[in-house]
């Protein structure tokens, strides 16, 4: 059994199912532009929810085409920052006294390395 080779298929590697009658799913082409005029292209399922604004492989981002018409950007909020989440969490009052411990922590750990 040595002298012959074992013949077979690979573990994985290959499917024993063709693509004779297969029929791919129904797909719709999704037209966007960024603001700087450039066109983007979005292949999407024909039952997909089609998003209002996608992100360009440059990473601008670009909006839905509604026949001839460009969709305009919608007002959004302004982003919320580190202060504003921190806000959300902790009060004036508290970030003061979590200051004013980690000072005097800092204070004395700097005054004995620099006693010695």
């Amino acid at each position: 059994m040595s002298d012959r080779s074992l013949r077979g298929m690979r573990l994985g590697s290959q499917s024993m199912e063709t693509e004779s009658n297969v029929q791919p799913a129904a797909r719709q082409r999704v037209e966007y532009r960024t603001a700087d005029g450039d066109r983007v292209f979005v292949t999407f399922a024909a039952e997909a929810e089609i998003p209002p604004v996608w992100t360009a492989k440059s990473g601008k981002e670009a909006y839905l085409v509604n026949g001839d018409s460009q969709a305009a950007p919608e007002e959004d909020k302004a982003p919320r920052t580190h202060w504003d989440m921190l806000m959300e969490r902790r009060s004036v009052e508290e970030l003061e006294q979590i200051l004013q411990e980690r000072l005097e922590y800092y204070r004395s750990h700097y005054a004995v390395e620099s006693a010695e």
